[in-house]
């Protein structure tokens, strides 16, 4: 602070003047009258000197407590001023970000991208570009030219063009695996990663386009390209092509690795080239490859046998060998999970779960051990010598080591017999207007406990009725609690079971990207810019796990919902560019945050400078 007068005037008025930069902008403010040279002669012989040392005491104040008294007038009819802008928009800038951008800048995601355009003649920061691309996807995911056009919201007001936006998306898509290493490397620095353990599942994307991509020819190599948007099986059964997402995440729910395939693809096909990628990020170092059954085949459980992995995957009751089926509802050689104490699945079934004495009971299971080896033919052909002395070929099979953990819960059974009796109303509901014209059997809709009955005598027309088909549900019922899990594992069955039960949280991180993150719609046609913006979805996936990761560490947990309305709300106005002012409340979710990261955004006031230094302090 300095003082101001006006030198010339024979009866100057003394201030004390502050002057405030907001980025590239300085603005001088009057914030406190000292009085007329006139009225301090009254006071004191020397006015000037007086008017210094109240100078001299403000900033001794500012700089010893950190705050100054000041006088502001406000002029109610001062108008806003007036702009070419088509719509008026906020002048609150967020400052929530900067968590995310300390994750950010420690992933060193900003060397990453210098080091692939050293030897390039790119002229924009496509550092930049991704940095606010990826906030955006986690506080206001919207299409790329949404985002852009709402640049200005952020404190910083990164500037670049949309066209940036579309090169950089390119350059990423360019070093896709190079980029998804970087990131697994930098991570490992943050947290501890937790990979004993790797879960992989896939979804689907649709795009609500009118037709599947074109394969092509690459004109340099000669090699067919299939194209990435194709019809494919959809859980959601969207009449739409798709793009399916292969992720890989850590035992923490914190992802790992990922790989985008055409929607045609058999999502089994993509489980073992990415692990191969996964070993070599690993550096060789073993691991558990854990997954549902659809993502369990042969073949996968053989690859997992070698090189010191091991998997864990669900397996189909329904599908195994009439064999393993007779060992598993042979009532015999069931222990509880929870004591390995003997039991039998008939006692599981009858207790009286009302009884206090068997409250442990009804939330235990039962669990058996199954050797079930399975041979697997290794694609190729083997001399082999008969007894009578002549030579045959046949094929090379080798033989996957397993075994099938079957668990029964009580729990579990009366929870899917409640489903299926809804269903089974539901059916029963539908035979009363059911339409014979128009009637189709899903396997998996209520329309499977319907079943056609045509009595007719010689000679007379056939009349369609329908009934409640009792052999589908007895047929069901068979397999009400009962799961099974294979394992090449000799650890205890209480531990197999509790590695299996945390698939869950990959569920969980595509939830995120799909309602909290909008991954879709995808505003792109092209190859390279679809699998750019889920590199980019990827990455905020990744910012908002370490995040959390960061909160737990902590001893605080929070929803995916409370963390993210607490960063976007994190808004500041600005006063007259001498100050801003915090517009948002000190939450519980906002102290974690502040303890977590130690960037003190829990104040109510902030200087321009205070803030720059903070981002400084990122950086």
């Amino acid at each position: 602070m300095k003082l101001n007068y006006d030198k010339k005037s024979k009866d100057p008025t003394y201030f004390i003047q502050k002057g405030y930069r907001n980025g590239k902008k300085t603005t001088t403010k009057n914030i406190a009258r000292i009085g007329k040279h006139s009225e301090l002669l009254k006071i004191t012989d020397d006015p000037l000197a007086y008017a210094r040392e109240q100078v001299a005491r403000y900033n001794e104040e500012e700089k010893k407590n950190n705050k100054v008294s000041m006088e502001v007038t406000i002029d109610f009819n001062e108008k806003i001023k007036v702009s070419n802008d088509l719509v008026s928009s906020s002048t609150n800038r967020n400052i929530g970000y900067f968590f995310l951008q300390q994750l950010y800048h420690q992933l060193d995601i900003g060397s990453f991208f210098k080091n692939i355009t050293a030897d390039s003649r790119v002229t924009f920061d496509p550092n930049l570009v991704n940095r606010f691309l990826t906030f955006a996807r986690i506080l206001e995911p919207d299409s790329k030219l949404g985002t852009f056009a709402h640049l200005n919201h952020y404190y910083e007001e990164p500037k670049f063009d949309y066209v940036h936006i579309l090169r950089t998306m390119d350059i990423m898509q360019e070093h896709y695996e190079e980029y998804i290493s970087h990131l697994y490397e930098k991570s490992c620095s943050i947290v501890k990663r937790n990979t004993a353990v790797c879960y992989y599942d896939c979804t689907n994307y649709y795009f609500e386009i009118e037709s599947p991509d074109e394969d092509y020819v690459d004109e340099v190599t000669g090699e067919t390209i299939k194209g990435l948007r194709k019809y494919g099986i959809s859980k959601q059964h969207q009449p739409a092509p798709l793009v399916e997402m292969g992720l890989f995440m850590d035992g923490d729910g914190i992802p790992l690795s990922m790989c985008i395939t055409s929607g045609s693809d058999n999502e089994q096909t993509t489980a073992i080239p990415l692990e191969k990628q996964l070993t070599k990020m690993f550096k060789g170092r073993k691991f558990i490859y854990c997954a549902d059954a659809g993502l369990g085949s042969l073949n996968i459980r053989n690859f997992n046998s070698m090189g010191e992995r091991a998997f864990i995957v669900t397996q189909s009751i329904k599908k195994m060998s009439d064999t393993l089926q007779e060992a598993v509802f042979n009532d015999y050689d069931y222990r509880l999970l929870s004591s390995d104490k003997k039991i039998s699945i008939e006692a599981m079934k009858t207790f009286d779960k009302n009884d206090p004495t068997n409250e442990e009971l009804y939330s235990d299971k039962a669990y058996k051990i199954i050797t079930a080896d399975k041979a697997f033919d290794l694609g190729f052909y083997e001399e082999k010598i008969l007894k009578n002395g002549q030579k045959r070929k046949v094929k090379s099979k080798a033989i996957v080591k397993q075994k099938v953990i079957i668990t029964f819960s009580r729990k579990m059974m009366e929870y899917q017999r409640f489903i299926r009796n809804r269903q089974i109303d539901r059916a029963r509901k539908l035979l009363k207007t059911l339409d014979p014209e128009t009637y189709k059997k899903g396997p998996h809709d209520v329309t499977r406990f319907i079943k056609r009955k045509s009595p007719s005598k010689s000679g007379e027309p056939v009349t369609d009725l329908y009934e409640i088909d009792q052999t589908i549900i007895d047929e069901e019922e068979k397999y009400d609690g009962y799961y099974a899990v294979a394992t090449n594992l000799d650890d205890p069955a209480k531990e197999i079971i509790r590695i299996s039960s945390q698939r869950y949280k990959i569920e969980d991180c595509f939830r995120v990207m799909k309602t909290n993150f909008s991954a879709r719609p995808v505003y792109h046609q092209k190859r390279e810019r679809i699998i750019a913006h889920f590199m980019i979805c990827y990455t905020s996936l990744l910012i908002y796990r370490l995040l959390e990761k960061k909160l737990d560490q902590q001893g605080t947990h929070f929803t995916v919902e409370n963390i993210v309305e607490t960063l976007k709300n994190m808004e500041v106005a600005n006063i007259e560019d001498m100050c801003y002012m915090s517009t948002y409340t000190c939450s519980q979710v906002c102290t974690a945050l502040n303890a977590a990261f130690d960037l003190g955004l829990d104040r109510k006031y902030y200087q321009p400078k205070e803030l720059n230094k903070k981002l400084k302090k990122i950086f």
